[in-house]
């Protein structure tokens, strides 16, 4: 394919849906791929989504676009909420991405523009995010493509712009299974320059594609049987098991305890975590400054009162607040403990079942006009069913339940064990699009939704 069409089809969706902050004129070659906005690429502005990296420009790449040069080509940085703070987009301090299933609604967050913009690009089969809490797998959902969030430490975070170190992985969006999984093979590898980096023999997960797995499936019952289940949601997700069901697929209800503390702990260890990170920005060293008066806290104040956006201030006096002496025992390490035994928790189901399943997320992606009228402790409540297996570091996919919806299938696994969301997914998958025909009946509850391509 020609560049030329590739960029002009970039511009003419970043104009429409706002998926992109900068978008990248050199790209010349390569298997058209985009890239969350926090991950450095060398000689191209990389802001996290904020103004307070307005004019940054890395002088270096991150080891995942070092791992991808020469066979892949950056077609541009896509929109985010700041820092990653956020579950809607809507957190960005350039643009808000729209769904390309319905512009009046949220993509997700905090990896809008790159789920929006696999979904909406004829040319782009797949891109890079980053999750932390949910920001892979929520936008899939809402955006109805594949998402992967591996392993904790799987894929190097050298480069990064950190939000929150023990928690942040970069993942892999896809049109399809196949184009993640691929994806997730030339990102994922050993570096010594990340010290959380694990050690592990390169795979190649394509093999793990047109399989008919034997895998026993739990499914969550507090997170798939409880109240707040949006009823669309719960009945897409259940005709999806059915469809697993009448191909040989066994599950059984299970029970995750501590679910009701998932949210807090996540938030308690993330917004810590993100207060330390954000401290550099100080207007001293890159990213936006100004004139150089008054004392240094007045100047490090006033460059970043002016410069970070609502949210972000929000959670950097939460973090410091939770790590000040008298409190960091009693809110930072309590949450590390009650993470380690979230982790125990999965381990002992996991003991008995291959994967874990939810829904992805428990609502439709809701309208802008819905976010406005949302408290932060309500925005924080929508990641519920995402943030558990972020917290345990385990990999995740989510899938479409039925093409072209936003309601995600979302399959969790042990540590290390990528071959079986894989599996499992690129199965889903398969019978899905068997099994899926258009009728009048579908094409009614697209234009009620409001869920349908224009």
């Amino acid at each position: 394919m020609k560049p030329k069409k590739v960029l002009d089809e970039a511009k003419n969706l970043n104009k429409r849906y706002n998926f992109f902050v900068t978008i990248n004129e050199n790209y010349k070659k390569g298997i058209p791929v985009s890239v969350k906005d926090n991950i450095c690429t060398k000689g191209l502005r990389t802001t996290a989504g904020s103004r307070i990296l307005d004019n940054y420009i890395p002088i270096f790449d991150a080891t995942v676009i070092k791992n991808i040069k020469g066979k892949y080509g950056v077609v541009g940085k896509t929109t985010m909420d700041e820092f990653g703070f956020g579950s809607f987009s809507v957190n960005c301090a350039f643009n808000v991405p729209k769904n390309p299933l319905d512009e009046t609604r949220t993509c997700g967050g905090s990896s809008g523009g790159s789920a929006g913009y696999t979904y909406a690009s004829k040319y782009s089969n797949s891109s890079i995010g980053e999750s932390t809490g949910g920001s892979i797998s929520c936008p899939a959902a809402f955006c109805s493509v594949v998402g992967i969030t591996p392993t904790y430490g799987l894929v190097s975070r050298y480069g990064l712009i950190d939000y929150a170190n023990s928690l942040d992985k970069i993942g892999t969006f896809g049109k399809t299974v196949k184009d993640a999984a691929r994806l997730l093979n030339d990102i994922a590898g050993h570096d010594e320059k990340d010290s959380t980096s694990i050690k592990k023999k390169k795979e190649n997960y394509e093999k793990y594609l047109g399989k008919s797995p034997k895998l026993k499936i739990g499914i969550i019952k507090e997170f798939s049987r409880g109240e707040g289940i949006n009823k669309e949601v719960d009945k897409e997700f259940w005709n999806g098991i059915k469809k697993l069901e009448s191909e040989g697929i066994k599950y059984e209800d299970v029970s995750l305890k501590l679910t009701d503390i998932f949210v807090p702990a996540y938030y308690i260890i993330a917004m810590s975590e993100s207060s330390t990170n954000l401290a550099k920005y100080s207007g001293m060293r890159y990213g936006a400054s100004d004139e150089l008066k008054g004392t240094f806290n007045e100047y490090f104040s006033h460059v970043r009162s002016n410069n970070f956006g609502k949210e972000a201030k929000r959670r950097i006096l939460l973090g410091t607040f939770m790590r000040m002496a008298g409190y960091r025992d009693a809110y930072y390490i309590k949450a590390l403990k009650i993470r380690s035994l979230i982790i125990n928790e999965y381990k002992k189901l996991f003991k008995n079942y291959d994967v874990l399943l939810t829904p992805t997320m428990s609502i439709l992606p809701p309208k802008f006009s819905e976010i406005e009228k949302l408290s932060p402790v309500d925005v924080y409540m929508s990641d519920l069913l995402t943030v558990g297996p972020n917290l345990a570091g385990m990999p995740m996919i989510s899938v479409p339940a039925k093409k072209d919806k936003p309601v995600g299938m979302h399959f969790i696994a042990d540590h290390l064990r990528e071959e079986k969301i894989i599996q499992i997914g690129d199965f889903y998958e398969r019978i899905r699009n068997l099994n899926q025909k258009t009728t009048e009946k579908n094409i009614k509850e697209d234009i009620v939704w409001g869920l349908h391509k224009n």
